[in-house]
């Protein structure tokens, strides 16, 4: 007497768990890694926002004959200043340019701390405060 044997034709319970929990730890394993690799590039992205604003400022200072005040701040390069209509020509930046990566605006300082003799652009990172380390810290204009 032969006896029939079935075909397995899926996987056990004790495989599909194998293969989740492999998977899981590969994930922990390597999330925190591009993560981090995120966070740099962003801080990148912000470092060359800083130099597209200030050739921008610099165009706004060429036509306008001055920098935008601090009161204006960036806004200055959007939309036109009241008082400078007749010299301001075009805008110099998009909105979206004076936004850091994080979608806050850059800080604007008409007189510089960072830079004496100069302006400072600033942003504050990933968490929008003053300080911090790695994905939260600080970028300056040099």
């Amino acid at each position: 007497m032969r006896i029939k044997r079935r075909k397995r034709k899926g996987f056990t319970i004790i495989e599909l768990i194998v293969v989740a929990v492999i998977l899981s730890m590969l994930a922990a394993l390597l999330v925190p890694k591009i993560g981090s690799k995120f966070g740099r590039a962003k801080h990148e992205i912000a470092k060359s926002k800083l130099r597209i604003i200030e050739q921008a400022l610099e165009t706004f200072r060429l036509d306008c004959g001055r920098f935008p005040t601090e009161a204006e701040g960036l806004e200055a390069l959007v939309v036109a200043p009241a008082d400078l209509e007749e010299k301001w020509t075009e805008p110099y930046a998009k909105q979206s340019e004076i936004l850091d990566p994080w979608d806050n605006t850059y800080i604007y300082i008409e007189e510089g701390v960072v830079n004496p003799g100069s302006y400072d652009l600033i942003s504050f990172g990933a968490d929008g405060q003053e300080g911090g380390e790695d994905e939260d810290e600080d970028i300056f204009n040099d």
